[in-house]
């Protein structure tokens, strides 16, 4: 028996959902496939369910649903890693599985806070290529292409609500060239006046409020549930134990607290954008 934390748990949840969908199968289906009952199927799936889940049977689901044999590890990685609340994905992690995505896609608010680059719900294409150019020297033209294509996906399953403060040195480094950085200014322009988003910058002399912290996302619904996301270089960890999720939401209040409001943060954007023309 393995028991994991909510946002774990509705990550298996949904990663099971997702492989049936994937292979056209009712739950009835893949219960006789799995030699469980369709009951079993329900509740694996159902990640409000929080009781104990069983590695042979989630192994038994994932193939009923034609999974693949990494598809099968990942799922068992995420039953097996967890530790006080956290658990590392896997660093060639299928998108189908992909923990960021669920989240994203059953998040009703999130959270970002950018100390180093735009956030990946905010980034223009060419913007993102540049990133993924630069942290991976030796892939293939498709492979980048399809890393943005995937980020490009993620913005279109944004959750409703989105909040980001980010440092006014992130809008000042070059990124793929200055054409790149004046089209990823004019996005963000754009994209601060959408009600939805709630986008500050955080002036230069004030990133002291930040402590030592890094760059982290803080996905949640209302009902409760909630996972902090911190990037690694080809890893995400993910925190959802209780007071983990609690001193980022407090950190994160801090920093919003400190940045410029809405009227100023679009000021210092402007700014920045006529630097980049100069």
């Amino acid at each position: 028996m393995a028991k994991i934390g909510p946002a774990g748990r509705m990550q298996l949840g949904r990663a099971l959902a997702a492989l049936r969908d994937r292979a056209g199968l009712t739950q009835s289906e893949v219960a006789s496939g799995a030699g469980v009952s369709v009951g079993t199927v329900n509740r694996y799936e159902g990640w409000q369910d929080q009781g104990s889940v069983r590695v042979p049977t989630v192994r038994a689901i994932a193939e009923a649903c034609g999974a693949t044999i990494e598809e099968r590890d990942s799922l068992v990685t995420l039953l097996t890693s967890q530790e006080r609340g956290w658990w590392l994905d896997h660093p060639a992690l299928p998108e189908i599985l992909n923990p960021l995505v669920s989240f994203e896609a059953a998040a009703s608010y999130e959270r970002a806070w950018a100390n180093l680059l735009v956030p990946g719900l905010l980034q223009t294409p060419d913007y993102a290529y540049a990133l993924h150019r630069g942290a991976n020297p030796t892939a293939s033209e498709e492979e980048l292409r399809a890393a943005v294509d995937i980020r490009m996906r993620r913005q279109r399953s944004r959750p409703p609500r989105l909040q980001v403060v980010m440092t006014e040195s992130v809008l000042r480094d070059v990124v793929g060239g200055t054409g790149v950085m004046v089209a990823q200014i004019d996005h963000l322009l754009d994209v601060s006046a959408d009600p939805r988003i709630d986008l500050r910058v955080l002036p230069r002399g004030r990133s002291h409020v930040a402590g030592s912290g890094g760059h982290f996302v803080q996905l949640g619904r209302d009902d409760g549930m909630a996972v902090v996301y911190l990037e690694l270089h080809r890893r995400g960890l993910y925190l959802d134990g209780a007071s983990d999720v609690d001193e980022y939401r407090m950190m994160f209040e801090t920093l919003h607290s400190a940045a410029a409001d809405a009227e100023t943060s679009r000021a210092l954007l402007g700014m920045a954008r006529q630097e980049h023309t100069r």
